[in-house]
Parts: C-alpha cells; structure tokens; sequence
C-alpha cells in the first residue's frame, strides 16, 4: 500500500514524499482497530489521511518561505529510485497533468496513480461519485487535448 501513497504523494509534487508517507502510515497505526470494510475500507482510509497531509503540507508550504531549491540530479549522493525512473520515463506527463484545474488533476492522480474506486475518491475529496466521474471525464478530455496539441507542435 505505501508504493500507492508514495506514488500519489510524488505525483502531487512533493519534496519528501517518503517522510510525508512515513508520516500518514505512523497516523494510521493506532486508528487500524477501528477500520472497517476489509480492503477497499482501508484502502480508502489510508489515501483520505493521505489527501489530509498534503492539504496540511500545501498550506504548510504557503506560509514557509523556500529557501534554495534541491536539484536531485546535480546530487552527487543521488541514486534513482525505480519510481524515480518510471516516472521520468513518463515524457513530460506531468508537466501536462500541471495544465489541469486541481480537482480534474486531483481525481486523475487518485484514481489511476492510487488506483482508487470513483466511490473511494468521493469519500476522500468529500464529493458525490457522479461529481467525480464527471471530474474524470472532464479530466481526461481536457489531457486528450494537451497531449494532441503537444504532439502537433512536435511534428
């Protein structure tokens, strides 16, 4: 389950995706008794405590200034992660996903990265399942779009 988080949360764009997954999982821990609905219940508890920490560290990162940025690939310390290298592999997808509005880009990442149920992202993003298909739907036109446009430019 932590690959899914951790893949979600570099998805999002943040800086220490492993410590902020460490730090869900640790949040987790003394609420597991209390879970129900087998595997799709603790699936979507674990990705609503997700979506909680990077609303918390968004607004985190709005009132702390950046002080110098880190550029892993000028890290003579750095090793790429298997993740690391499929999602560079990826071709700028992400660069396309920043072209859509939150909520669309929101939904795409938790339903295809977290590989989540429309029901599962409704309860997480506090929206009917008919309000995220149409986020999908939506979603996926839009990216449609940005990737033939990009892919016209090319030629």
């Amino acid at each position: 389950m932590s690959p899914a988080v951790l893949g979600y949360f570099r998805a999002r764009g943040v800086d220490d995706a492993e410590a902020l997954t460490q730090d869900v999982f640790v949040d987790i821990l003394p609420k597991l008794a209390g879970v129900s609905g087998g595997h799709t219940g603790l699936r979507t508890f674990i990705f609503s405590v997700a979506h909680a920490r990077l609303v918390d560290y968004r607004r985190r990162a709005e009132r702390t200034p950046h002080l110098a940025e880190y550029d892993p690939l000028n890290d003579a310390r750095y090793s790429a992660s298997a993740e690391d290298e499929a999602l560079g592999s990826l071709g700028g997808i992400s660069d396309t996903l920043a072209r859509l509005n939150e909520e669309q880009r929101e939904v795409l990442v938790l339903r295809i990265v977290a590989d989540l149920s429309i029901e599962q992202v409704a309860g997480i993003m506090d929206k009917t399942p008919g309000a995220i298909k149409q986020l999908q739907r939506r979603g996926l036109s839009a990216l449609r779009e940005l990737v033939t446009e990009k892919d016209h430019a090319a030629s």
